[in-house]
């Protein structure tokens, strides 16, 4: 069988990371995740794609007036020196220069999270589907309002042709080999809590 953009793997050269509108005020209203999780999902999830040097683009909307700035968790975590880009247009797609960073990225597979999940998440996987890439919604490094519209957003991007995943399964799928010596920095980025402990047991059994 032919490999397909749904069977097709993520790898370090294929794939990049797009953030959009991460932003104190909108993680306010968020409801279908408890926010403790979803910061911790996507500041690990921006940890890990920069330990496996994935291009990462960010965006914000009205942050010094509707929306406020970037999450601090997360901002603390980015690259240094790379611009967030603030926008008016509600689909980030829309302004030139979040599109023309993605594509001068490279990259055909574009890992897409978002606040909220049906609107700035969706929005944008869909117009990079139908301009050729092949997007993946990372569910749990977004959230939204109320599970309505959680439900609704994820049922119209694979109406379109927007593949779903998880933040861990992402950058596991890139890492690929558990004896990459990025490894062990990849699965400390990610912070699944069973994993530190298969970690921290597979180390006491190193030492005996």
């Amino acid at each position: 069988m032919s490999a397909n953009k749904f069977t097709e793997r993520l790898t370090r050269d294929n794939a990049a990371l797009l953030l959009v509108d991460h932003q104190v005020g909108l993680y306010s209203g968020v409801r279908d995740i408890p926010v403790g999780e979803l910061k911790h999902n996507v500041v690990a999830l921006a940890k890990a794609a920069r330990i496996l040097g994935l291009p990462v683009v960010v965006t914000t909307t009205a942050a010094d007036s509707m929306w406020g700035p970037l999450i601090p968790e997360l901002a603390e975590v980015l690259p240094a020196g790379l611009e967030v880009i603030d926008r008016s247009s509600v689909n980030a797609w829309d302004d030139e220069r979040v599109a023309g960073a993605i594509r001068a990225t490279g990259r055909k597979k574009l890992i897409v999270t978002g606040i909220s999940t049906e609107v700035c998440l969706a929005f944008p996987a869909m117009a990079a589907t139908a301009e050729g890439f092949d997007a993946y919604a990372a569910i749990d490094a977004s959230g939204t309002f109320w599970q309505a519209k959680r439900e609704a957003g994820l049922l119209r991007m694979q109406q379109a042709g927007v593949i779903p995943i998880d933040y861990s399964t992402a950058m596991v799928e890139i890492l690929a080999d558990n004896a990459d010596p990025l490894a062990g920095d990849v699965y400390a980025a990610l912070d699944m809590p069973f994993a530190v402990i298969v970690g921290q047991l597979a180390a006491a059994y190193a030492k005996n």
